[in-house]
C-alpha cells in the first residue's frame, strides 16, 4: 500500500459536478492498493496516520496530532500510484491490486480511521474525480 499524505487547510473531492466529500485543516490521503497488500498493512498505516505528529505547537515545532487539532482526513482512492515507471514511457499497473481487492482494503482503512475516532470523508472508488486542496506548509509525506 502507499499513501501519498498532505497536511491541508482544506481538501474537497468533486465527482460528476457534486462535491461528495470536504474538510478543513487535517490531512488529504491518495490511496494506493498493491495486489499483495493485506490488512495488517491498513492496520499499521491507520495507527500511523492518527498518530503522525505533523502540526505546529505554540513553540512552531510540528508535535501535534490530528486528534490534538481537531482535524480531519479525506480519503481518496488513487490507483495511479501503483505505477511502475522503470521501464520504458508507458507506466504499467499490473502491481496494482484487482478492483474488488483494492476498494475492500480502501474501506476498511477507513473503518480503521473513523474507529480511531477521526471524522474522514472518501472519495468514490474508481470514479473520475476532481480533487481540490490547499496544501498546509506545503507538507507533503509518502507512507509504504
Amino acid at each position: 500500500m502507499k499513501i501519498v499524505l498532505q497536511r491541508v487547510r482544506s481538501a474537497s473531492v468533486t465527482v460528476e459536478g457534486e462535491r461528495i466529500g470536504a474538510i478543513g485543516r487535517g490531512f488529504l490521503l491518495f490511496i494506493g492498493v498493491f495486489a499483495e497488500d493485506t490488512q495488517a498493512e491498513c492496520e499499521r498505516l491507520a495507527k500511523k496516520i492518527a498518530n503522525l505528529r505533523i502540526f505546529e505547537d505554540a513553540a512552531g515545532k510540528t508535535n501535534l496530532s490530528l486528534a490534538d487539532v481537531g482535524g480531519e482526513i479525506l480519503a481518496v482512492s488513487q490507483f495511479t500510484l501503483c505505477a511502475d515507471c522503470r521501464k520504458g514511457n508507458r507506466p504499467s499497473f499490473v502491481g496494482a491490486g484487482d478492483p474488488v481487492h483494492a476498494n475492500a482494503l480502501y474501506e476498511d482503512l477507513v473503518a480503521r480511521l473513523r474507529a480511531a475516532g477521526i471524522h474522514t470523508e472518501t472519495g468514490e472508488f474508481g470514479a473520475d474525480m476532481q480533487v481540490e486542496l490547499c496544501n498546509d506548509g506545503p507538507f507533503t509525506l509518502v507512507l509504504e
